[in-house]
C-alpha cells in the first residue's frame, strides 16, 4: 500500500483529501503545519507528498527546497495560487504537479496515481524496499537513510537486503551464513555477528535515533517490527 503525506493547514480540506485518498485504497499521514511536514518526512518513507504553499511557521515552498534535499518523493502542489510564475518557480524546485482550489476530488485520486505510476517507471530497474526511514534500491545495489546514501560492503548489503525482503523473519547465524557466503560449513559463523555489528553501526550513523536490526537472543535476527 501507496503511503501519502498530506501537508495542509486548513483541517476540513485536509480531512476531504485523506478520506477520499483511503477511499482509494492508500495509507495517508496528515501533518498541519510545515514543520510538522518536515519532521513526518525526515522520520517516515512516503511515496509521495500533497503539499499547500501557504501554511503557519514554514511555507510550501521552504519544505520543498528542505525535502529535495534528502528525498526524491513525488510532490504535487495543491494551492489556491493559480499564477503561471507560481507554478513555474515551484516546478523548478522540485515539484511534479500543481493543482489549484478549488480542486475536484476524483482529479486529485487520478494525478496522485499517475505521480505513483511515474515513480514506479523510474524504479523500473530494480524492485526497492522500504522500511522506516530507509530505503534500499535492488537496481542501484544502493541502501539510503533519509534519502542520504550508506556506503556498505558486499556481504553488509546482502545481509541487510535478506532481511527486507523477509521481514518479520527470524535469521540464524547459520541461515546468514549458509545463503550469503554460500556455505554448509557453519565454522565461521562468527564472521556473521561481525557483519552485523558493522551494518549496525553504519546505519546508527544514517540516523542515531532509530534501530533497524533486533537480536532475538537464543535465536538470531530480525527487523524490528514497525
Amino acid at each position: 500500500m501507496n503511503k501519502l503525506l498530506i501537508i495542509e493547514d486548513h483541517e476540513d480540506v485536509n480531512r476531504m483529501l485523506a478520506e477520499a485518498l483511503s477511499n482509494a485504497g492508500y495509507s495517508v499521514q496528515s501533518a498541519y503545519t510545515g514543520i510538522d511536514g518536515i519532521r513526518e518526512l525526515k522520520q517516515h518513507v512516503y511515496d509521495a507528498v500533497l503539499l499547500d504553499i501557504m501554511l503557519p511557521y514554514k511555507n510550501g515552498d521552504e519544505i520543498l527546497r528542505d525535502l529535495r534535499e534528502f528525498s526524491e518523493a513525488p510532490v504535487m502542489i495543491i494551492s489556491a495560487k493559480d499564477g503561471v510564475d507560481t507554478k513555474i518557480d515551484l516546478l523548478r524546485l522540485g515539484a511534479d504537479d500543481y493543482m489549484t482550489k478549488p480542486f475536484n476530488l476524483d482529479e486529485v485520486v487520478a494525478r496522485v496515481e499517475s505521480l505513483l505510476r511515474r515513480a514506479r517507471k523510474f524504479a523500473e530497474g530494480g524492485a526497492v524496499f522500504r522500511y522506516k526511514d530507509l530505503t534500499l534500491d535492488e537496481g542501484l545495489k544502493q541502501v539510503y537513510i533519509q534519502g542520504r546514501g550508506i556506503d556498505l560492503t558486499a556481504k553488509e548489503y546482502a545481509i541487510l537486503e535478506r532481511l527486507l525482503k523477509h521481514r518479520g523473519k527470524v535469521f540464524t547465524k547459520a541461515n546468514l551464513y549458509e545463503s550469503i557466503w554460500e556455505a554448509d560449513d557453519p565454522g565461521d559463523e562468527n564472521a556473521v555477528k561481525t557483519h552485523i555489528s558493522n551494518l549496525r553501526n553504519k546505519l546508527r550513523k544514517g540516523n542515531r535515533e532509530q534501530e533497524y536490526i533486533e537480536t532475538v537472543w537464543g535465536l538470531g535476527y530480525r527487523l524490528y517490527k514497525e
